[in-house]
């Protein structure tokens, strides 16, 4: 679906006033799902959970925490304590990785989707690039326990290199390791800088509601 300027315009002045709901431009076909519908007033509302009880129509959109015009709530976006459970408490175990780091990479990723394919071929809930998922040992990408356990070690090895930080863990996983280099620190790519602080609001959340 696509939309003009002025509609996304008009959208967006009442869209804001609704917590916990979004606004976003559709633009990739393997994305998190977004959910277009009327609210009681008659107010085009969206959200990333389906509704219930009401007509609605499915809109596709790219990566929650890497769309610069996302305009997401990030302090009030539901939160998923419950999916992939045990494989992240498995896994975050195994390589000392706090889970709620985990559950946020997993939520700015993939939205929680197993199948998630981006436009530049990462796969999977924490969008394994083909070389690293091969680096890293990781059998299929697509499917979670090997997707998961890829993920949480490529982590393991960002927050002994950056030692704990992280900010500089987040702006590696999504831009690499030698973009963090070449700026000393986080890079200036305006994908990366809000990937960086959704990422930090999402793990603070995910800690206080673990």
């Amino acid at each position: 679906m696509r939309t003009n300027s002025s509609t996304i315009k008009a959208w967006l002045t009442t869209a804001l006033t609704l917590s916990g709901l979004l606004l976003i431009p559709a633009s990739y076909a393997n994305s998190p799902l977004v959910y277009k519908y009327k609210s009681k007033q008659g107010i085009p509302s969206f959200s990333d959970i389906e509704p219930q009880n009401v007509r609605y129509k499915i809109v596709q959109v790219g990566c929650f925490a890497c769309n610069v015009n996302s305009m997401v709530n990030w302090y009030k976006t539901p939160l998923n304590t419950i999916s992939y459970n045990d494989l992240i408490l498995k896994n975050a175990f195994l390589h000392n990785v706090d889970p709620a780091l985990i559950r946020a990479i997993i939520h700015a990723e993939s939205h929680f989707k197993e199948n998630a394919t981006s436009k530049v071929g990462a796969q999977g809930l924490m969008q394994l690039m083909p070389a690293t998922a091969k680096e890293l040992g990781v059998k299929d990408s697509l499917k979670a326990a090997d997707n998961i356990q890829g993920g949480v070690k490529h982590l393991a090895k960002l927050l002994k290199k950056y030692r704990g930080n992280i900010k500089l863990v987040a702006a590696a996983y999504n831009a690499g390791e030698g973009a963090v280099k070449k700026y000393g620190g986080v890079p200036p790519y305006g994908e990366t800088l809000v990937y960086v602080d959704r990422v930090k609001i999402l793990h603070s959340r995910y800690r206080q509601n673990g």
